[in-house]
């Protein structure tokens, strides 16, 4: 099984590595600093004071890479929309996409019960397009339950792995499903096959859609947030929305909030990827993890307004400044 990455930060790099640890032949559309890095140093590997090296074929030409049996998406939700030409150039006509993005994805809704069936989210997937060119019927989708960063250009520091989740909302690809869970597990992934990767994905925002934005705005560690009363009443807010919509649409969540905090708790004091996003001057999510909810709730006519004030002072907080 031939695997293309596009995106090989630091989700989709350590998913890399784990793929090229187990044998399968490994290659990376990449540009500018990152292409370099690949081509001079590898793809790079930390963890717990240890360093890996992995040799993988890279390149910027989506042509030199096309037609793999598996195409890994490791971009930022954010980022699919305006890179979908270099996706299409990559697909041959049997290619599987194994999307692993944070919030919501272009596909979710897409043969998906409820009253928001095959509903295309404006905040996540503008005009379409994304679920137009990709449909469910090709897609795996992904949760990764991990705390990594990307260093430098090519080097992904892996801080701590629980789990990485794959599903197929389609149904049609139960065997690339079974040949790329095993193949991440030989590799030292944590990798198990998920029967409602939907599910897991609504489970999985359930504690971003709040601890992201929030992070961003107050520029603190997930410690130091649930360590202010202030800061937790508001995460305690937005999950409850958050249930509220998933009630709507068949997505039922755990009825305390408190026990989802908890997990986070244990994780330790780290710093989001929006947090590290916004420091490091990148644009942020912010549709796939936080408008997705409000553009929902406004849908369904559920109320969500801590969910929208947040969104909003998130939108402020990345506008660009006004001029005189």
């Amino acid at each position: 099984m031939r695997v293309t990455v596009l995106g090989a930060g630091a989700v989709g790099g350590w998913l890399a590595a784990g793929l090229a640890r187990a044998g399968l032949p490994v290659s990376v559309l990449a540009r500018g600093a990152t292409l370099a890095a690949l081509r001079a140093e590898g793809l790079v590997l930390l963890r717990d004071g240890a360093r890996e090296t992995f040799r993988l074929p890279a390149s910027d030409d989506p042509a030199a890479l096309a037609g793999a049996e598996v195409v890994l998406l490791g971009l930022k939700g954010h980022d699919l929309p305006a890179a979908l030409p270099l996706i299409r150039r990559l697909l041959g006509p049997q290619t599987v996409l194994l999307a692993v993005q944070n919030g919501l994805p272009w596909w979710f809704f897409q043969g998906f019960g409820g009253p928001l069936r095959d509903t295309v989210l404006e905040s996540v997937d503008p005009g379409g397009a994304l679920a137009r060119a990709l449909p469910v019927a090709r897609v795996l989708g992904g949760v990764a339950h991990v705390a990594s960063l990307v260093e430098a250009p090519g080097v992904v520091r892996l801080v701590r792995e629980d789990r990485m989740l794959l599903g197929d909302p389609g149904g049609g690809h139960g065997a690339t499903l079974a040949a790329l869970v095993a193949a991440l597990r030989r590799g030292g992934v944590p990798a198990e096959a998920a029967a409602n990767i939907r599910a897991e994905i609504w489970l999985k925002l359930w504690g971003n859609s709040n601890m992201n934005p929030l992070s961003a705005l107050c520029r603190a560690d997930s410690a130091a947030m649930l360590d202010e009363a202030g800061v937790r009443g508001l995460v305690v807010a937005m999950m409850r929305e958050m249930a509220a919509i998933g009630e709507r649409i068949g997505l039922p969540l755990p009825a305390d909030p408190e026990a989802r905090i908890a997990v986070t708790r244990r994780l330790g004091a780290f710093r989001t990827s929006m947090l590290q996003d916004l420091e490091a001057g990148r644009s942020l999510e912010t549709g796939p993890l936080l408008g997705s909810l409000v553009e929902i709730a406004g849908r369904l006519g559920v109320p969500a307004p801590t969910l929208a004030g947040v969104h909003g002072l998130l939108r402020l907080l990345t506008a660009a400044p006004a001029t005189a």
